[in-house]
């Protein structure tokens, strides 16, 4: 129905997630309608991303040149370690400001169905960064089965003398009890804290 050139944007714009075929054909129509100088900035900036930004050689953590701005600060606390599945994770645990250790990104999570083994993550490369230095190894893999699985895996797989905790899991501020599902209720009855000062 389209010219070639039209198609193989729809195509190439259906590949990304949460884009189907209909979403991608409105992207690729709004895109005709622009202007030249609306639209170049958006194919200048899909270049230069790809050109100039790599991989952590450290932690994985996207990076423009060797090391991210993470691993490059010389203020971050190296004796904690926190271990996501992607670079994103990264972004939402720093808009907390309670995170000032460094992390390690695994590229994804274990799932043997879809042939995701624990030499497709970089699970070897945590191992080989939790030396001396390293005093705990936060696991913030996601509440999935298949994170839940990649945490298991990952922990005992790290040395006996290093602590490893897991993100704490709940029912969210504001929610009420009646719309909590059965496993989130059970696993803040299992996280339960203490209110009075100095009671475990």
């Amino acid at each position: 129905m389209y010219s070639p050139s039209v198609e193989r944007l729809i195509t190439e714009l259906a590949k990304l997630p949460g884009i189907g075929p209909r979403t991608a054909q409105r992207l690729t129509f709004h895109m005709l309608k622009l202007r030249p100088d609306e639209i170049l900035p958006l194919a200048a900036a899909i270049t230069e991303v790809k050109e100039k930004i790599g991989f952590c050689s450290r932690c994985f953590n996207l990076a423009e040149g060797e090391l991210c701005t993470v691993c490059a600060d010389t203020r971050r606390d190296p004796r904690l370690l926190c271990v996501v599945e992607q670079p994103f994770d990264i972004v939402t645990i720093e808009r907390t400001r309670e995170f000032r250790g460094l992390y390690h990104v695994l590229g994804g999570a274990l799932s043997p169905l879809d042939g995701v083994e624990p030499d497709d993550l970089h699970i070897a490369e945590l191992l080989s960064r939790v030396d001396g230095d390293v005093e705990e190894v936060i696991l913030a893999t996601n509440p999935t089965m298949t994170g839940e699985a990649t945490a298991m895996y990952v922990a005992d797989m790290l040395p006996r003398q290093v602590r490893v905790t897991r993100l704490a899991s709940g029912l969210p501020v504001g929610g009420d009890l009646e719309y909590a599902d059965e496993l989130t209720l059970g696993r803040a009855l299992a996280g339960r804290r203490s209110l009075r000062r100095g009671e475990e």
